[in-house]
């Protein structure tokens, strides 16, 4: 397992060839593997009985450009038509609501009936683009946004439990009800409900979210609710996402299931951390949680970090941080290493399970290389981008042609991207897609 120490100072990417970037790793006491030879990128793969024609994936990062309704605007077709060119062996979209309560803004993706036209169309163009060679796997992301709900552009939490730190973002007391029983009850219905649209509109599996502090993530650390089935023991917090994955596997046989799971909130008396550090990560209860989705049919497990509302660089590590967030408390590389560590944990647990890794944006032209040896070596099944996705939505064509990135055309982590979705804008690379979007002045 790749491990990273913690406490150096914010860095930024000044390599200008992979041996200055392997040196800086071991200047700071960790090891980010490396390869020339990126065959392990091209390998397909197997999941669940569907082949992956290469182990290259774009992340779901929201793009803030849906219709009032929640159906996807010109700007989503726009950017799915070019990750379905762009030659990923898998497209996960990003974050669809389940409930219109649920939305992170007013143009977040909301998946119902009314909407279900719109999706069949993101389908069929983004497979068209891809074109019958390629033929992408298709995720969806379903979420409940809880505490970070803004339907209607203005804070509108629902919690499940407490946490000073959290609480203080929207200035909820002590006493904010939390989410009922009966109505997470009925949200476990409509996540049912909203994956077979999901089905219906042609995906290939959905993924319930379960991280960055979301509504389903909140529950896996909602030990404070008294006499509630959804908190306190940690099968009681579990329940929530186990019983809705085997609810979705009863009604929905033909989907695969997937969870983007944050592994480690990394704030005291959250899931995931170490009791005596909560900058580090203790495995034990997420692995016991990653037991309990495998046999309820969950077949992909996507690695993630952080909550980005208090520490974004957990999950993100970047060269500068969005307008209004907070800097990093460590050097990025020792991000990278950690999220990478995250990753061959999982995988070395759970050997026959698919694993998406990420965290490799930040690496620049160098990722295909770190990603490819750490495939080789069993670290992940997968290499997911997302920031990179926004910048080079052809990376893996590119690729696959047997060339290289250039540096000039790909993400530097400037996070650009997540201060326009931060202000409620269309998200996306406002520095190798500027006629489209552009910082608000």
């Amino acid at each position: 397992m790749i491990a990273g120490a913690a406490g150096s100072r914010q860095g930024r990417f000044a390599f200008g060839d992979s041996s200055a970037l392997l040196a800086k790793a071991k200047t700071l006491g960790i090891e980010i593997p490396f390869r020339n030879n990126l065959d392990p990128l091209f390998q397909p793969l197997s999941i669940a009985g569907r082949i992956l024609a290469n182990r290259l994936a774009v992340q779901p990062m929201e793009g803030a450009d849906a219709g009032p309704e929640g159906a996807p605007g010109p700007l989503t077709f726009r950017r799915y038509r070019r990750f379905g060119a762009g030659g990923c062996g898998l497209i996960w979209f990003e974050a669809a609501a389940v409930t219109p309560a649920g939305r992170s803004n007013p143009a977040q993706l909301l998946l119902n009936e009314a909407t279900l036209d719109g999706f069949k169309r993101l389908v069929e163009e983004t497979r068209t683009a891809a074109g019958p060679r390629a033929s992408p796997l298709l995720i969806l992301q379903l979420t409940h946004s809880g505490r970070f709900a803004k339907p209607e552009g203005k804070p509108a939490p629902v919690i499940a439990r407490h946490d000073p730190r959290l609480d203080a973002i929207h200035g909820l007391s002590s006493d904010h009800p939390l989410i009922a029983d009966s109505e997470l009850d009925r949200l476990g219905d409509r996540f049912v409900a909203t994956a077979e649209l999901a089905r219906r509109a042609g995906f290939d599996g959905v993924d319930i979210k379960a991280c960055h502090g979301y509504l389903v993530a909140e529950l896996l650390a909602a030990r404070g609710r008294p006499e509630s089935r959804y908190g306190g023991g940690l099968e009681n917090r579990f329940r929530f996402l186990v019983e809705t994955m085997r609810a979705v596997r009863s009604a929905e046989p033909g989907l695969l299931l997937a969870c983007r799971l944050g592994l480690f909130d990394a704030l005291p008396g959250a899931f995931g951390v170490d009791p005596a550090d909560s900058t580090r990560p203790d495995p034990a209860e997420p692995e016991e949680l990653i037991r309990l989705l495998a046999d309820a049919g969950t077949s992909l497990i996507n690695i993630t970090a952080g909550i980005p509302a208090l520490t974004a660089y957990f999950g993100r590590p970047f060269d500068r941080p969005a307008a209004g967030a907070a800097a990093a408390a460590e050097h990025p590389l020792e991000g990278v290493a950690r999220l990478l560590g995250l990753a061959a944990g999982v995988r070395e647990a759970f050997p026959g399970l698919a694993v998406v890794g990420t965290g490799y944006s930040w690496l620049r032209q160098f990722f295909p290389n770190v990603a490819a040896a750490v495939i080789a070596a069993g670290g992940s099944s997968i290499a997911g981008l997302g920031r990179l996705s926004f910048a080079c939505p052809d990376f893996a064509a590119r690729l696959g042609d047997g060339g290289r990135l250039a540096a000039r055309d790909i993400c530097v982590t400037c996070s650009g991207c997540s201060t326009l979705l931060r202000g409620g804008n269309p998200a996306g690379c406002v520095v190798r897609d500027p006629a489209v979007y552009r910082l608000p002045d």
